[in-house]
């Protein structure tokens, strides 16, 4: 008999690399997974790990039982979610990793949706940037995650998930209410303005900068923070001018003049979860919630439209 939690640890050998990665994500020290790991092989009886260095890879059987691993998990997540399916039951935790602006701006009205319908179901949302979202997902720490993506970025699925679109969000420049910068009409106007950009190794950081330069600015980058919130506070005090998304103009921009970009680029919201558990009633629920969350937002009609 193979025990899950063992092929779980495989996997995620095989996943990560090493077995202080999966000591890190697993909760557990390099010493208790390389123990786990001796007795799936000695349970198995073949040889699923060889020594590289000072550290361990797996032989092509070890590959092989990893692959196998992934696809066992996932349908032992697909007959969880069936068993709740079919016992009518409304309870239990959804873990949920999401990073900034869907927090501010989707998840208190979803929550409030998820409470009226399903009062036993206990949502428990932390923020994190979507990779370490990603990560924590495939790690089984989330069951569903939400992520972004910005023009021009890969659109990739991972592995072993499921991944579902939720919203297009419209992408603003904020200029000060007033001030020298406040009656700016193309990007050009702005060009030697203070800005307020996200970090330069992150997308949107990646994002901002190239939309400055490719219209010829090498922006002055006054503040550098990834809080889009504390990015609007910086314009709204005269200080700077940000890109923020549209997802927190209803709410959060008051005192400050948004305007759409030339293109009116867009970033794409979606949520990601385990392949396996798809059809996991919780995870229909929340995602059903976020979507009416999401057709609760006010519309951008009417702003005006900077220039190239």
């Amino acid at each position: 008999m193979l025990n899950l939690h063992r092929l779980f640890l495989l996997h995620e050998l095989h996943r990560l690399g090493t077995m202080s990665a999966v000591a890190r994500t697993s909760s557990m020290s390099p010493s208790a997974v390389s123990q786990q790991l001796a007795q799936l092989e000695r349970e198995t009886k073949v040889s699923l790990l060889e020594q590289a260095g000072r550290g361990v890879v797996l032989t092509d059987a070890g590959e092989r039982l990893a692959r196998r691993a992934q696809e066992m998990l996932a349908l032992m997540e697909t007959a969880r979610a069936e068993l709740v399916a079919a016992g009518h039951t409304d309870g239990g935790v959804l873990r949920v990793a999401s990073f900034q602006t869907p927090m501010i701006a989707l998840a208190p009205v979803a929550v409030s949706i998820l409470e009226q319908r399903h009062p036993l179901l206990r949502i428990e949302i932390a923020q994190r940037e979507v990779e370490e979202a990603y990560e924590g997902l495939l790690a089984h720490h989330f069951e569903v995650i939400l992520g972004e993506t910005y023009p021009g970025g890969e659109l990739v699925v991972r592995r072993g998930t499921d991944r579902e679109d939720l919203l297009r969000d419209p992408l603003l420049v904020v200029l000060p209410a007033t001030g020298p910068w406040s009656e700016a009409r193309t990007l050009s106007d702005l060009a030697e303005a203070p800005w307020a950009l996200d970090p330069a190794g992150v997308r949107t950081g990646v994002w901002e900068r190239t939309v400055l330069r490719s219209d010829g600015i090498e922006p002055w980058i006054r503040f550098e923070t990834p809080d889009p919130l504390l990015q609007v506070h910086l314009v709204r005090s005269g200080h700077a001018v940000a890109f923020v998304p549209g997802l927190i103009a209803a709410e959060h921009l008051g005192g400050t003049r948004p305007l759409r970009l030339p293109g009116d680029p867009h970033r794409s919201l979606y949520t990601a979860a385990r392949a396996g558990a798809r059809e996991h009633p919780a995870l229909l629920a929340f995602r059903e919630a976020l979507v009416e969350a999401a057709g609760t937002l006010g519309d951008l009609q009417g702003l005006d439209r900077l220039r190239r």
